[in-house]
């Protein structure tokens, strides 16, 4: 599969990646051994990059990652995770369970927002030892949302130590947002953005500023969250958008979008994977699964051919930003 720098420094993505959110069981449980097969899936089909964190599942991702890679030449994939919350162990084990966080495990640990130069440095520690690592290679501020000044006068200056001692090889931020890390971009030497959700065939909003700015300063974008939440595997009643059923209005353009590609014999998660990369600045899109089945359908989906006449029709629907660039099959 073919890869791409993350900025200018040394470190690569393969043009697909898999997000492992889903193996630190994101809303209801995968077993290890599923885990597993997740993992080897993505490596039979040329997935070289792996995106965690370890507010997935309390850690749960970082050591299903780590053992599923075990044994692996250590320069053959690209590993990233992110800081900004410590899991400090609750008293006693804690009780009940992480649902309210999104995850089906066993609430261990608390969260504790750190956006600190020492937190940073702790985060990425503990994050090595459940790998099972010595070294990751992207290292992502996540969610700093409400932590922006933190992140920026603190968190930011640690990373770009640690970036220059060697001890990670590209530096970013991973939000759902666009205006805080188009900042990031202007005011710091970051490598990378994780951007999720909000460059999609649905909405476009990263196009106003956070996009053009990174290709103008040489800098590189990986693009979650393309499926809108699933809305657009397959939009329909009960659908989500962005954790949360899906308003109507929102529902209805996906409909449309789904109709025009059913006009030119597309699927509609083909589409969704296929358009992020048009953009210059895109680098890699990355998704997550908890099965092999949808590690290997997003494979397939990318490996379809989109005809430039649905990017035409959409245009002409007025369902696509009309300075959006699109993915050519020239």
């Amino acid at each position: 599969m073919r890869t791409a720098p993350l900025g200018r420094g040394g470190v690569r993505a393969t043009r697909l990646a898999l997000g492992c959110a889903a193996l630190g069981n994101l809303y209801r449980p995968v077993d290890d051994e599923t885990a597993a097969a997740t993992v080897d899936a993505a490596w039979d089909a040329g997935i070289r990059t792996f995106d965690t964190a370890p507010h997935y599942g309390l850690g749960l991702s970082e050591r299903r990652l780590g053992a599923a890679l075990r044994g692996r030449p250590r320069d053959t994939y690209t590993v990233s995770t992110k800081v900004g919350r410590l899991l400090v162990p609750y008293d006693g084990g804690g009780a009940g369970d992480d649902l309210a966080h999104g995850f089906a495990v066993p609430a261990t640990h608390r969260r504790v927002w750190d956006f600190s130069g020492d937190g940073v440095r702790r985060s990425l520690e503990a994050s090595l030892e459940r790998l099972g690592l010595d070294r990751v290679d992207i290292v992502l501020l996540h969610d700093p949302d409400d932590h922006a000044e933190q992140a920026l006068r603190e968190g930011y200056p640690a990373l770009e130590r640690l970036r220059g001692e060697g001890v990670v090889g590209a530096i970013g931020v991973g939000m759902n947002q666009c205006a805080l890390p188009a900042r990031f971009l202007r005011e710091t030497d970051i490598d990378v953005v994780l951007l999720a959700g909000r460059y999609t065939l649905l909405e476009q909003e990263g196009l106003a500023e956070l996009l053009p700015e990174a290709a103008a300063r040489g800098r590189s974008v990986v693009i979650g969250g393309v499926f809108n939440s699933g809305l657009l595997t397959d939009p329909g009643p009960g659908a989500t958008y962005d954790y949360a059923p899906a308003p109507q209005a929102v529902l209805d353009r996906a409909l449309r979008l789904k109709a025009v590609a059913e006009r030119h014999g597309v699927a509609l998660r083909s589409a969704a994977l296929h358009f992020p990369f048009g953009h210059p600045a895109v680098a890699s899109v990355l998704t997550g699964a908890r099965s092999p089945e949808e590690v290997r359908d997003s494979v397939a989906q990318l490996r379809r051919p989109v005809p430039d006449a649905f990017w035409h029709e959409l245009r002409a629907e007025v369902l696509l930003d009309p300075h959006a660039p699109v993915p050519s099959v020239r």
